[in-house]
């Protein structure tokens, strides 16, 4: 009988010292709750409850990482999208945490899909696509501040995966060669637009300065000259065209 109640007085106090002793990591705080009532935040290190009467509930510090499951999402201009996302959140305040909301991982999972689902249905598929860094801005803000009353801190929002059908992806792609042709048709029309310019002036010069059209005349020449062709076309510069027009002119006045 000694030995049986030395057991159970043995037992009672492992029972007893389990209940009564905790010891909490450097990221974890405990919720203290007295006889139901909250009396304060404790840890990190040993904490001494009393039995029965206190408990203590664990609050992990640490960023979490939620993984949004994939949302169908209709655009602005109505295009049917499936997006992902992950939300990187932390508990900064362990009593509200605990007291205003019953689960704290649910109710941010929740809350995300929502937001997203909203936040992106404001948008065109263009600005999803291209401005994607914006939209997990304006994401994490919304969250952060709704989910401010449960003590949560939203750190970072990604945006993982916009797929789109197969449609879709087709139509994008001839949009995209299209204004590849558009690009190439407008860069042509501007080269031939500065050539035109160029020989302009350039012609404009030569009218001007009669050396200038002697030494294109004597440039020409070389050009031909080294052509590898059985027959050559010598221009006649113009200065030896006006005394022979002048000849003309004279004889047929005297006949």
């Amino acid at each position: 009988m000694e030995i049986a109640t030395i057991g159970i007085i043995v037992a009672v106090a492992i029972v007893l010292l389990s209940n009564m002793i905790k010891i909490l990591q450097e990221y974890e705080r405990g919720v203290v709750f007295l006889l139901g009532r909250f009396q304060r935040v404790k840890g990190p290190g040993l904490i001494i409850l009393i039995p029965f009467i206190q408990k203590m509930i664990k609050v992990d510090l640490r960023v979490i990482v939620l993984d949004v499951p994939t949302q169908d999402v209709i655009s602005r201009d109505n295009v049917s999208v499936k997006v992902n996302a992950v939300i990187y959140f932390r508990i900064v305040d362990p009593e509200k945490a605990i007291i205003r909301v019953a689960n704290v991982f649910e109710a941010t999972s929740q809350l995300s899909q929502t937001t997203l689902r909203s936040v992106l249905g404001q948008h065109e598929l263009d600005d999803m696509l291209a401005e994607r860094d914006k939209l997990n801005e304006d994401i994490q803000n919304i969250l952060d501040a709704r989910t401010d009353n449960w003590g949560i801190k939203v750190a970072n929002v990604e945006i993982k995966h916009v797929d789109l059908d197969e449609s879709m992806i087709r139509a994008i792609a001839q949009q995209a060669e299209a204004e590849r042709a558009r690009r190439a048709k407008i860069i042509n029309a501007e080269a031939e637009k500065q050539a035109a310019q160029m020989l302009a002036e350039a012609a404009n010069t030569l009218a001007k300065e009669e050396q200038a059209l002697q030494l294109r005349y004597l440039q020409t020449l070389k050009e031909i000259a080294n052509e590898k062709t059985n027959t050559i076309v010598f221009p006649l510069p113009l200065e030896f065209v006006e005394p022979l027009a002048k000849l003309a002119k004279k004889a047929v006045e005297k006949a």
